[in-house]
C-alpha cells in the first residue's frame, strides 16, 4: 500500500505528537515521585515547576560551594512574593537553597562511593502567607563518578599449586580485581590484568586474570615454589588509569618422577652369635628425591644364602628397610651370609616410566662374630614323673648341657632354689642326676616345676638354664570322707522308710580309673531302730527313717556312724558322724523349728555347769510364765462371748462410769438376782475349735445366802462411803463362798490338778502352742528331762 504526500504528512504529524506526548510523561515522572497534586472538584491543576537536570561531579575540591542547578516555578512573576523551600537527604547540611531565586549548591566535597544518589523535596511558598502555591515535588540529585578508585584484590595475596612436569597453559588459579568506581560510566571500572614477576614461567589472561603455566617441564626436586606479581589496572590500562597490584605464591606438588636409588651398590655388617631372634640386624634406605606417597617403597630378599635366617621390612615412618633375624645364629655352623635386596616405589606413575625402572638393588653381607655362649641343654623341657611313696634319694632322671663354643669347657650343674623353696631335689654337680630330698605328697602339689642351672667349669659367668617338671604320680593314701558338713534334720511327723538325706564322699587321690566309694553304718548303728543307710552305687548313699513319732522331748538329736570305704588298693575307710536334729516341720515337710540352739554345747563348759545354767534357764522361764499367766486371770475373765476372739487378745477397762443416767456401764441385775438363768459361756483357756471338750456350765444356780449377804454389805458400803465410785460403776467381787459347785477355774492348778481333761490336741497347733501342750499334755515331764 503506498501513500500519498498528504497522507505521509499526517502520519509524520502523528508520531512528532506521540513523542512529545511520551517525553512530557517521562519529564513528569523525573521531577516528581510524588502523587498528582489535585484542588478541590475533579480538575487537574496544570504542574509549573521549570529546572534543570542535576548532576554533580564527585571530589570537588573547590573553596566555593558548587552549583548544582536552579529550580523555578512560573507562578514565580520575580516579585520576590514567592520563596523556595528545600527538605530531604542532606538538605541544609550538604544541600542549599536560595530561597530567592531557587538556586541549589553543594557546600562539601561528594563521593559517590559513599553514596550514588540524594533524593530531595522542593516547594515554593508564598512569602506573606507562607502558603504553598504549588504541590511539593521530589527530585533527585546524582553524583557523577569520576576515576578516582584504584582496583583492589579482596582475596589477596593468593597461594596454589600446580604438578611439577605439567604442559604449558595449565591453569593454576584466578585472581579477581574490583573497582570501586562507577562500572556504567566510562572506563574507570573496566580492569585488565598483567603479570609484573613469574615470566616466563607463568602468564596470565587480561581480561579474565586467569594464571597459566608458560614453560613444560617444571621440576619440583630443582625449584618447587614461585612467586607471582600480579597488576589489575583500570580505564582498560590506557595511561591515567590507576592500578593495583597482588602477590600469588605457586607451589609445585609433587609427582612421582624419581626412581629410588641405594646410594652405594653393597653393604657389609658385622653381628654376634648371641643376638636374640626378632633383633634388628642393620637399616638401609633407598634415596627417592619425591615426597610423601611418591617416595613409598617396599624392600624385599630377592637372592642370597640367608633367606630364611633374615628377613626385611619396611619402616612407614622413615622409609628404611629394616633386617632383621629370624633363626638364631651360630658361629660354628656358618660364619657370613650374603643378601641381595631390592627397592621399589609402591605405585608408580605409567607417564613416567619411560625415564626407567622405579625400582633398584644392593648387596648386604652379614658376617657372624664369635661370642662365649652359655652350656645349651640338651632339650629345651625335661618331664619327669615320681610316685609319691618313693624314699628320700632315689633318682628321678638325669638332664644334660653342653658347651657350644670350640673350647666345649666341662659343665657343672645346680637347682635354682627359687623355683624349688622347700628343696624336695636334689642335683648332681656333675652327672646331671635328679634325685629327691623329701617325702613327697601329691596331694600337697601334684607337679613341680623346676629350673636347672648348667654353668662353665672355666667362666661360671655363662650359665644355661635348663627346665624339668616333675609330675608326682598318686597312691591311696587318703581316706575318703564325707563331702560337706551335713545339716540333717528329721520331722516329728516323719513316715518310716523316708529319705531325710543324701550324702556323698570325696577323696584327695586321685586314683586312674576314678572313684568308687562304698556305704555302710557301722556294726553298732546297723541294728539301730531309728535310721537305717541305703547305697545307691553312684557314690552316694540315701538315709532313711525306720519308724515314726519321732519326738523332741524324748531325743533331739541322734548321731548317726556311717562307714565310708574306697577302692583303692589297699582300700582305705573312715567312719563319718552323721548328725540329725529332731524338728517341729508344717504339712510340707519344712523345719520350723529345732531348738538347735538348745543343744549347742559351749566351748569350755563343763557338764555340771552346763545343766546348772540350763536349769536356771527353765527357771526363769517358768516364773516369767507364771507371772504373765497370773496378769492376764487378773486383768480378764475366763470367760468370753462367742463374738470375740481370745488368742493373744488383751482387753483393758478404763471407765469410771457415767453417773448415775449412764445404765449401760455395768448390769447389776446379775448381782441382784442369784437365781438368773446364765448363757453358755466358754473358758478362755479352751481353743474355740473344740469347744465341746469344755467342761458344761449350769443353767441354774441354788439360792447361797453367804454369797447374797456378802454381795449386799458390799453395795452398802459403796453407798455410804463418799469416797467410793458411783452405784454403777464396776465391782469387784473375789468372794466365791464356801461350797461352790463349780471348781476352780484358774490355770496355775490346772497342771496339778485331777482334772480327767485332756490336752494332747494342743500339739496338733504348730509351735505357737508348743508351750501350752508342754504343761498340760501327757508328756510335760519331758520339758525338763
Amino acid at each position: 500500500m503506498k501513500l500519498g504526500k498528504v497522507e505521509f504528512c499526517h502520519f509524520l504529524q502523528l508520531i512528532a505528537l506521540f513523542l512529545c506526548f511520551s517525553g512530557m510523561s517521562q519529564a513528569e515522572l523525573s521531577k516528581s515521585g510524588s502523587k498528582p497534586y489535585f484542588q478541590s472538584g475533579r480538575s487537574r491543576t496544570k504542574r509549573s515547576w521549570v529546572w534543570n537536570q542535576f548532576f554533580v561531579l564527585e571530589e570537588y575540591m573547590g573553596s566555593d560551594p558548587l552549583y548544582v542547578g536552579k529550580l523555578h516555578s512560573d507562578v514565580d512573576k520575580g516579585d520576590g512574593s514567592i520563596k523556595y523551600i528545600l527538605s530531604g537527604e542532606g538538605a541544609s547540611s550538604i544541600f542549599i537553597i536560595d530561597e530567592n531565586t531557587g538556586d541549589i549548591h553543594a557546600t562539601k566535597r561528594l563521593d559517590r562511593e559513599e553514596q550514588a544518589y540524594y533524593t530531595l523535596r522542593a516547594q515554593a511558598l508564598d512569602r506573606l502567607t507562607n502558603k504553598p502555591v504549588e504541590p511539593e515535588s521530589e527530585f533527585v540529585i546524582k553524583i557523577q563518578d569520576i576515576n578516582d578508585n584504584e582496583p583492589k584484590f579482596l582475596d589477596g595475596p593468593y597461594t596454589a599449586g600446580v604438578p611439577e612436569m605439567s604442559p604449558v597453559g595449565t591453569s593454576v588459579v584466578q585472581v579477581t580485581a574490583t573497582d570501586a568506581d562507577d562500572p556504567t560510566y566510562g572506563n574507570s571500572a573496566r580492569v585488565v590484568y598483567s603479570i609484573l614477576q613469574g615470566q616466563p614461567y607463568f602468564s596470565v589472561e587480561p581480561k579474565t586474570g586467569v594464571i597459566k603455566t608458560a614453560l613444560p617441564n617444571m621440576d619440583r626436586e630443582a625449584k618447587d615454589q614461585y612467586l607471582l606479581v600480579i597488576q589489575a589496572k583500570d580505564m582498560v590500562g590506557q595511561n591515567g588509569g590507576l592500578s593495583g597490584t597482588t602477590s600469588v605464591t605457586v607451589t609445585l606438588t609433587d609427582v612421582n618422577d624419581n626412581p629410588p636409588r641405594f646410594p652405594r651398590r653393597s653393604y657389609q655388617y658385622n653381628v654376634p652369635e648371641s643376638l636374640p631372634v626378632a633383633s634388628i640386624v642393620a637399616r638401609i634406605k633407598a634415596a627417592d628425591a619425591d615426597i610423601g606417597a611418591n617416595a613409598e617403597m617396599d624392600y624385599k630378599i630377592v637372592d642370597g644364602d640367608g633367606l630364611g635366617i633374615f628377613k626385611i621390612a619396611v619402616d612407614k615412618d622413615t622409609q628404611e628397610g629394616i633386617i632383621t633375624i629370624q633363626k638364631d645364629l651360630d658361629f660354628e655352623a656358618k660364619t657370613s651370609y650374603t643378601l641381595r635386596i631390592e627397592a621399589a616405589n609402591k605405585d608408580a606413575d605409567p607417564r613416567f616410566l619411560s625415564l626407567g625402572p622405579f625400582s633398584d638393588t644392593t648387596t648386604v653381607k652379614i658376617i657372624v662374630e664369635d661370642v662365649d655362649e652359655p652350656p645349651v641343654f640338651s632339650a629345651p623341657l625335661y618331664p619327669m614323673e615320681v610316685s609319691e611313696a618313693t624314699q628320700v634319694g632315689n633318682i628321678i632322671g638325669t638332664v644334660a648341657a653342653h658347651d657350644p663354643d670350640s673350647s666345649n669347657s666341662p659343665v657343672r650343674y645346680s637347682i635354682d632354689r627359687n623355683t624349688d623353696l622347700e628343696r624336695y631335689f636334689n642335683i648332681d654337680a656333675n652327672s646331671g642326676v635328679i634325685t629327691t630330698a623329701k617325702s613327697l605328697d601329691r596331694e600337697t602339689n601334684a607337679v613341680h616345676n623346676i629350673t636347672v642351672l648348667a654353668m662353665e667349669s672355666q667362666n661360671p659367668s655363662q650359665v644355661g638354664r635348663g627346665y624339668v617338671a616333675i609330675t608326682i604320680l598318686d597312691i591311696n593314701d587318703n581316706a575318703p570322707e564325707f563331702a560337706m558338713d551335713y545339716e540333717t534334720t528329721v520331722c516329728e511327723n516323719a513316715q518310716p522308710g523316708q529319705v531325710i538325706q543324701k550324702v556323698s564322699a570325696v577323696d584327695k587321690d586321685e586314683p586312674a580309673n576314678g572313684h568308687q566309694f562304698y556305704f555302710s553304718l557301722t556294726t553298732d548303728a546297723t541294728n539301730n531302730h531309728n535310721f537305717s543307710l541305703k547305697d545307691n552305687k553312684d557314690n552316694t548313699a540315701s538315709i532313711l527313717t525306720r519308724r515314726n513319732g519321732f519326738r523332741r522331748q524324748e531325743q533331739s538329736v541322734y548321731y548317726l556312724p556311717i562307714f565310708i570305704v574306697d577302692s583303692g588298693s589297699p582300700s582305705l575307710s573312715s567312719t563319718n558322724t552323721l548328725t540329725i536334729r529332731v524338728c517341729d516341720c508344717d504339712a510340707d515337710g519344712v523345719a520350723q523349728t529345732c531348738n538347735a540352739e538348745a543343744y549347742v554345747l559351749p566351748a569350755g563348759l563343763s557338764t555340771g555347769a552346763l545343766i546348772a545354767i540350763l536349769a536356771c534357764v527353765l527357771t526363769l522361764l517358768v516364773l516369767i510364765l507364771l507371772i504373765v499367766t497370773m496378769r492376764r486371770r487378773k486383768k480378764e475373765p475366763l470367760i468370753f462371748d462367742e463374738e470375740r476372739d481370745i488368742r493373744e487378745n488383751i482387753v483393758r477397762y478404763d471407765d469410771e462410769g457415767g453417773g448415775e443416767e449412764d445404765t449401760e456401764a455395768f448390769d447389776m441385775a446379775a448381782l441382784r438376782n442369784l437365781n438368773v438363768m446364765r448363757d453358755t459361756k466358754t473358758r478362755r483357756d479352751v481353743t474355740p475349735e473344740i469347744q465341746f471338750l469344755s467342761r458344761p456350765t449350769f443353767k441354774s444356780i441354788p439360792d447361797n445366802v453367804i454369797f447374797r449377804e456378802f454381795i449386799w454389805e458390799r453395795l452398802k458400803e459403796a453407798d455410804v462411803d463418799p469416797c467410793a465410785p458411783p452405784y454403777d460403776s464396776l465391782q469387784t467381787y473375789a468372794f466365791e463362798g464356801n461350797g461352790s459347785v463349780a471348781e476352780s477355774l484358774s490355770s496355775l492348778d490346772s497342771i496339778s490338778s485331777n482334772s480327767d481333761q485332756n490336752y494332747d490336741y494342743l500339739s496338733d497347733w504348730g509351735p505357737r502352742f508348743k508351750r501350752l501342750a508342754d504343761m498340760y499334755g501327757n508328756g510335760q515331764d519331758s520339758l525338763y528331762s
